[in-house]
C-alpha cells in the first residue's frame, strides 16, 4: 500500500532556533522554516531528502543515532566539523583514534551531538 509513497523522517529538539543555526550554519545544510510559530523546520540532505525537525519543550534525546551522514573522506569531515566547534563522542566498546573516529570492523564512524543532545554521525562505509 505504501510502496509508492515518499517517507519523511523527523525528530524533536528543545530549541528550534539553536537547531536552525546548528544544522544550517555549523553543518552547512539547507534549512527551511515551515512554521515559525509552532517551531517546525526542514533540513535538506545532499540526496534531496527533507527531514522534519520540530520543537518539543519537554524533549528528551534518543539513546541511539538519529541521523548518519555518509562521507567519502571521514578524516576531512571530522576535521571540518571540529573547526566549526563540533565535539565528538567516545563510546565504550569502540576503539576511537585521536580524532574520535572508530575505525574498527564495519564503517568508520564518528558520533557527535546537536544542541538538543540528539546523536548524529559521519560515517564512511567499509570497502
Amino acid at each position: 500500500m505504501l510502496a509508492e509513497t515518499k517517507a519523511l523522517s523527523g525528530f524533536a529538539v528543545d530549541d528550534i532556533e539553536a537547531a536552525t543555526r546548528f544544522y544550517g550554519e555549523t553543518l552547512g545544510l539547507e534549512v527551511k522554516v515551515l512554521d515559525e510559530a509552532h517551531g517546525l523546520i526542514t533540513v535538506k540532505t545532499a540526496n534531496g531528502e527533507e527531514i522534519f525537525v520540530y520543537a518539543k519543550p519537554d524533549h528528551t534525546p534518543a539513546n541511539f543515532t538519529l541521523l548518519n551522514f555518509q562521507v567519502d573522506d571521514i578524516d576531512a569531515a571530522v576535521d571540518g566539523l571540529s573547526e566549526r566547534g563540533v565535539s565528538f563522542e567516545r563510546y565504550d566498546g569502540f576503539d576511537h583514534d585521536e580524532k574520535g573516529i572508530a575505525r574498527g570492523p564495519g564503517p568508520q564512524i564518528a558520533w557527535f551531538k546537536d544542541p538538543a543532545g540528539n546523536t548524529l554521525s559521519v560515517l564512511r562505509p567499509p570497502g
